[in-house]
């Protein structure tokens, strides 16, 4: 499973989102892989993480570095560095993937991030520091896939098939 997460009102807050919207449109995956707009669902997203066996997230990740700085967080790392953000999506988030722990249901998880420039105004297009590394984060995305060993399909330019990813659960047709 890729889980997108963030508020795209918020400039980078929704810079996760975003990138899922990127890998759909680029990108096709198989069966077994489920794309996840997560918005801000937080601990609605539980049932959704607890059926993964392996999950990339990504997110913006407040780590006291510079804006646009990237990040890969798994294993231990996840819990000290997002108890550091500063948006209440990302502690719904943690407080979900620690529920799974009562499920006996903990996926694999990996967190791929990226410093924000701003996530305080109220606008819904990415700065310019983070839209530059978009390519990047995907390229990170796609390296964990590989590490899986998941196929995926680059689609030509123009064939974007959006029933590849679920908003809110759904999958979008």
């Amino acid at each position: 499973m890729i889980l997108g997460i963030g508020n795209t009102l918020f400039a980078d807050e929704g810079f996760g989102v975003r990138a899922l919207e990127s890998l759909s449109d680029r990108f096709s995956f198989p069966e077994n892989v489920t794309l996840i707009d997560g918005g801000v669902l937080g601990v609605t997203l539980l049932g959704y993480i607890a059926q993964a066996d392996q999950l990339i997230v990504v997110d913006c990740v407040r780590n006291q570095g510079k804006p646009g700085d990237l990040y890969r967080l798994s294993g231990q790392e996840i819990p000290d560095r997002m108890r550091a953000k500063n948006s209440l999506h990302q502690v719904d988030f943690l407080e979900a993937l620690t529920l799974c722990q009562a499920l006996d249901k903990v996926p694999e998880t990996v967190i791929i991030g990226i410093e924000p420039a701003d996530i305080e105004s109220l606008i819904p297009e990415l700065t310019p520091v983070t839209r530059q590394k978009m390519d990047a984060v995907i390229a990170m995305v796609l390296k964990e896939l590989d590490r899986l060993d998941v196929t995926y399909e680059e689609r030509p330019e123009g064939e974007c098939e959006l029933s590849d990813c679920m908003c809110f659960g759904k999958r979008v047709v």
